[in-house]
């Protein structure tokens, strides 16, 4: 997590678009959510978070192919503290683990 999340930013993200879009209910919790291909609109208060993604070549490394999605976020009239805490949910459901 973050201490800071600008309005606008991309991230080149570890997944496959089909389970993007399968963890992306529980990552925006109980935030009224549209999804259209490639995008996706949060309502968040009395602003919303837009959403684009496309599909990126997989990252490979030696024998290791990574599945990868180019993920633009992009907030329109939701305050620092509450990007925050938007967001503070959004990357613990999202964050992906090994071991």
């Amino acid at each position: 997590m973050q201490s800071f999340y600008p309005e606008r930013f991309e991230r080149d993200m570890a997944t496959t678009e089909v389970e993007w879009l399968a963890a992306l209910p529980r990552a925006v919790g109980e935030h009224p959510c549209a999804v259209q291909a490639g995008h996706a609109e949060i309502r968040i208060q009395h602003g919303r978070l837009l959403l684009q993604w496309h599909v990126l070549p997989p990252r490979v490394i030696a024998l290791l192919r990574l599945q990868r999605l180019a993920v633009v976020f992009a907030f329109d009239g939701v305050d620092d503290a509450e990007r925050q805490r938007f967001m503070k949910r959004f990357d613990l459901t999202m964050q992906r683990g090994g071991g």
